[in-house]
């Protein structure tokens, strides 16, 4: 469409302007349109595709290691394999299926461990034989093959004809696509909407969504934002006609070699592969980040290096033999965007109203599809159809710098087909700059996790220990020690560092009706402490919050690390709209937190205070401002051990002061330092549930057993209310069940496939050995007839059913329902 033709169509107003015609932002468009939203724009600078579309291989499948985004994948394909019926544009869609080839034993481990996370999903997934994979892809040399995975369903696609096969539904929904219109600037407008700068006039956007490929940055340097995204070169060989590949019957499945570190397909008559090097061999385009992408740049290549990549050929080679004497006519090199974990940046982004994002992809082909309905859901209900947090653009802040992002950008790229073991740890870029007050007399003596930039212990070392990071399918070198440390919190006292939780304050005139509005707890009343939870408008969990109230109408708000920005922009979005008089500000950096637990913590903290902590006085729940060797800071008495504990609450600067003056005042009592690991176990056996594995946007609070924190009679109307009555008088389909097994040396850890009498029936959201009970325990989705104490079922781990049961919650009783029930007996 030319320049001339934009003028006589040009719309001034639009519900939603999408930048970038790439496949992402043109499936945004069509699933939009197809929605019913009227007035949906599409801006494209040059021509649709250019950027990484056109140049793409194409890959489709139905297999992804994460949960929900096994749900993308599925919608993606579903779609693909009708839009031809439903545009009448070919798609090029093939799907001869695909097989990740595992050559070692710890590869078959790990397609075992993909297959007790994937049964209770539709994703059609089978681990398959030797045998079956050479019937499969005949042409394969077995020597080192052990097993398959197999996808029926994947294959490839066009990814040009894709897009104008999304475009052409777009428009058949009344969707306006323009180009060439490049969006000179963007200005939010007071009431919340943006005027979108072309050449060809000014749109007024009600949102607007950023889906410019490797362009995100600049967009988002446009309204203030430094998105991590960073182009890489991906490098795949297209081969001539290789006659033993002309004569099969039918295509050829994908295969993807992952030792080898490649796919490979058929194209035509020959074939396509492309390999992943490794980080020290891999190109970033970094000079994009500093200077931009040089204009023009869309439809063009990179230099192709064949000696970068030759290493993978040659193991492609060994693997694929008539590729020996297959001539090479085409090596392309392309820009792929990147970010520093490898997963797409998606969603409405905190710090600005009505700014979408939809970059960072890695794999857009696979993800267009999914991804457009995803978005397009939650633009037109107003809340996620499911929980894709892992996909959050607000993961991310300040602390994402451009060394982080090089430095992961490489560890991700070369990543790509590493071994994904559970509890996994990538150490590229590390520590950021977000470092707890602690962090430097801590480093040496534990295994630290990363949460949300933060470094925090996950578990400690001691002499004779095997220490450092050894992750496995099985038990490893942390279960010992971990033990240690939940004996140390149940017998003595231990001490934790918390400070990557998020944390606020919310004050001002309209703080607790705004509060009341987005929580379904009543609200804590002076020097009291509770935990509440914000729900989505269809009564599912959004966040879980602890709420501390700690002078008239200023109020403390605690969430996980990995929320911090997530929630934040909820209810800043909340406040907007209702216009209320409130100061919400983030604190996280400005406050360090120390848990200390276990039944010696009174006794350490009292040696320290002159404040009366005895149960009498300091009372479960209860907040004070107190004095700590000297150092003024906030204790709330709370642990998520569910031991006798307190959290801390300590200006940044004072941390390593209080932490050596409560380690030195504990000698006698044998205190010591313990980590998140134990904190899990312990949780569990106490039965407290997490957000983001027993409750999410997936699940609803009464399913999830929060009964007890969702006040239906309170009197304010909080967001899910409504839908929660409904949901109550329906009555439930499943409920959360806390189950034991007998295991070996594997224990649950969430997201495992349930079976009983050969059939799936549920799955498990967190698990851990319990060490206070000696035996293996698991939270657990089942349905409501299968709830009862008693029921025997059977848990899915590395390809055995262990046998399980329902259990009577909690295994351990917390401290303060031990106190209550000793005070009782003795009265």
């Amino acid at each position: 469409m030319h320049s001339n033709q934009l003028i006589h169509r040009w719309k001034d107003a639009a519900e939603t302007v999408i930048i970038g015609g790439g496949c992402v932002g043109v499936s945004l468009a069509y699933h939009l349109a197809k929605a019913g939203q009227k007035d949906v724009v599409l801006l494209e600078k040059s021509e649709l595709t250019a950027g990484s579309t056109w140049h793409a291989a194409g890959l489709t499948t139905y297999y992804h290691p994460g949960i929900n985004l096994k749900k993308v994948h599925y919608h993606s394909i579903k779609l693909y394999e009708s839009l031809e019926a439903e545009t009448g544009q070919a798609v090029g869609f093939h799907q001869p299926g695909s097989i990740r080839i595992a050559s070692t034993p710890v590869r078959v481990d790990e397609l075992k461990y993909q297959m007790a996370r994937t049964h209770w999903h539709p994703t059609p997934q089978w681990l398959i034989t030797p045998e079956k994979i050479k019937e499969l892809f005949p042409l394969l040399n077995m020597d080192k093959v052990l097993a398959g995975l197999y996808n029926p369903g994947d294959g490839h696609i066009d990814p040009y004809s894709l897009t104008m096969a999304l475009a052409a539904g777009a428009r058949m929904y009344g969707a306006q696509i323009y180009n060439p219109a490049l969006v000179s600037g963007l200005t939010p407008t007071s009431d919340g909407k943006w005027d979108v700068q072309t050449p060809h006039g000014t749109i007024r956007a009600n949102r607007i969504v950023n889906a410019t490929g490797f362009w995100a940055r600049e967009v988002g340097q446009q309204i203030g934002f430094d998105h991590p995204t960073i182009p890489v070169h991906h490098q795949y060989v297209v081969t001539a006609t290789v006659p033993e590949v002309k004569a099969l019957k039918a295509e050829l499945p994908v295969i993807r070699d992952l030792e080898g570190s490649y796919y490979l397909r058929q194209e035509r008559d020959g074939l396509l592969f492309g390999p992943y090097e490794k980080e020290e061999k891999m190109v970033l385009q970094d000079s994009w980040v500093r200077d931009g992408v040089p204009p023009g740049f869309g439809k063009e290549l990179f230099e192709s290096d064949l000696d970068r990549i030759m290493h993978h050929v040659e193991m492609a080679m060994e693997m694929v033999p008539v590729l020996k004497n297959a001539d090479i006519i085409n090596i392309v090199s392309g820009p792929i965007t990147y970010t520093p974990d490898l997963l797409p940046m998606v969603g409405p982004h905190q710090g600005a109203r009505n700014y979408w994002t939809a970059i960072g992809f890695g794999y857009g082909v696979i993800h267009a599809g999914g991804i457009g309905k995803f978005l397009s859901d939650w633009i037109v209900t107003g809340e996620p159809p499911y929980d894709l947090i892992e996909c959050d653009p607000n993961r991310y802040g300040k602390w994402t710098t451009v060394p982080y992002l090089c430095a992961k950008a490489r560890e991700s790229y070369g990543f790509n087909n590493v071994v994904g073991y559970p509890k996994e740890e990538r150490f590229a870029g590390r520590p950021t700059n977000r470092t707890s007050g602690v962090y430097e007399l801590l480093k040496g003596k534990a295994s630290m996790g990363f949460h949300a930039g933060w470094e925090q212990p996950h578990w400690f070392y001691k002499p004779g220990d095997n220490a450092g990071y050894k992750p496995s399918f099985r038990r490893t070198n942390w279960f010992g020690p971990v033990g240690r440390e939940c004996k140390l919190v149940m017998e003595k006292v231990g001490v934790v560092d918390l400070t990557p939780f998020g944390k606020f304050m919310v004050k001002g005139k309209d703080s607790h009706k705004l509060l009341d509005r987005l929580f379904a707890n009543t609200m804590p009343k002076v020097g009291l402490t509770n935990i509440s939870h914000m729900l989505t408008p269809t009564g599912r969990v959004y966040a879980e919050v602890t709420i501390t109230q700690l002078t008239p109408g200023e109020f403390l708000l605690i969430t996980g690390s990995g929320s911090e920005l997530h929630d934040l922009r909820w209810m800043e979005e909340e406040v907007a709209e209702g216009a209320y008089d409130v100061d919400i500000s983030n604190v996280t950096e400005d406050i360090g937190v120390l848990g200390v637990a276990g039944p010696k913590a009174r006794d350490v903290l009292q040696k320290l205070t002159q404040e009366d902590m005895s149960d009498a006085s300091f009372k479960f729940l209860h907040c004070k401002p107190i004095q700590l060797g000297g150092i003024n800071l906030r204790a709330i008495r709370i642990s998520y051990t569910g031991e006798l504990g307190w959290e801390l609450y300590i200006p940044h600067k004072d941390m390593a002061a209080v932490y050596q003056a409560i380690m030195a005042a504990g000698e006698d009592e044998g205190i010591d330092n313990f980590g998140t690991y134990a904190m899990s176990s312990l949780r569990l056996e106490k039965g407290f549930r997490g957000w983001g594995a027993e409750m999410n946007c997936d699940t609803n609070p009464l399913e999830a057993g929060l009964d007890y924190f969702i006040k239906l009679n309170k009197h304010a109307d909080f967001i899910g209310k409504a839908a929660l009555q409904e949901i109550k008088a329906k009555g439930l389909k499943r409920k959360l069940s806390y189950i034991t097994m007998e295991t070996d040396d594997v224990d649950p850890e969430g997201n495992e496939t349930i079976w009983l009498n050969g059939k799936v029936v549920g799955n498990t959201t967190s698990g851990a050995y319990s060490y206070t009970t000696q035996q293996s325990l698991a939270f657990a989705y089942l349905p409501v007839e299968l709830c009862s104490v008693g029921q025997k079922v059977e848990v899915e781990m590395l390809g055995r059913k262990y046998p399980a049961m329902v259990v009577q919650e909690p295994l351990v009783l917390t401290e303060p329902t031990r106190t209550r029930l000793q005070k009782k007996s003795k009265a």
